[in-house]
């Protein structure tokens, strides 16, 4: 039996979900079905919990960089001073030369604007051209139609494109298996890469599975 997200439990979760997300799963049943999320609710239960999160409950297409002096030293503390060499207050709410500074020549970013370009977008919040290549190759082989991100970094938060790349950076991730096992640390591990915001992911999971009955 395939699991389908309807509106009505989208809102449940995400009330203020944006306007492109909430096309994107009012048209993404397929999407869901080819990459084989649809075919438990449990997965479908740990997709959702990790992309509310992700995304700000899906109000969030573009990652915020707007940063205070402060906040800028404790997420990035060893490139800020007194412990790096930067000056917060240089880079503190100006969002495309923060993105710059912290995202150059890495990720795949090599030329000059590739950290703002290539910073977190979309419902997983992907970050860097190499991830945009890496996700656009993914989608591409059971979607031929489908953008390259590298050269169009935006129709990951697109109406047409934002579930289905998402879908598809899932399953390649091997994120199904961890659903199956209903391992909310491994899910995070595969789409974070680490355990950051494990709390509240679990939390999400706690929500979502309560509304899939999984």
């Amino acid at each position: 039996m395939t699991v389908l997200i309807s509106d009505a439990r989208l809102a449940q979760l995400a009330p203020r979900c944006s306007a492109a997300y909430r096309s994107a799963f009012g048209n993404g049943a397929p999407a869901l079905a080819r990459h084989g999320i649809s075919d438990t609710p449990l997965r479908v239960a740990h997709l959702t919990a990790q992309l509310l999160h992700e995304s700000g409950a899906l109000t969030l297409e573009h990652e915020n960089l707007r940063y205070s002096p402060e906040r800028l030293v404790q997420v990035w503390p060893h490139r800020f001073q007194p412990l790096g060499p930067l000056d917060a207050r240089d880079y503190a709410w100006n969002p495309e030369k923060l993105a710059n500074e912290v995202y150059r020549g890495r990720l795949g970013n090599v030329s000059a604007g590739d950290g703002y370009l290539y910073r977190g977008r979309g419902m997983l919040q992907l970050t860097g051209k190499d991830s945009d290549a890496r996700v656009a190759t993914d989608l591409q082989a059971s979607a031929p139609g489908a953008p390259d991100l590298t050269r169009d970094p935006d129709a990951v938060v697109s109406a047409a494109w934002s579930l289905a790349l998402a879908a598809a950076a899932w399953q390649a991730r091997g994120c199904n298996a961890a659903a199956d096992r209903d391992d909310v640390a491994g899910v995070t591990l595969l789409i974070n890469g680490a355990s950051v915001g494990l709390p509240e992911r679990t939390a999400w999971t706690g929500r979502t599975r309560a509304i899939w009955h999984a």
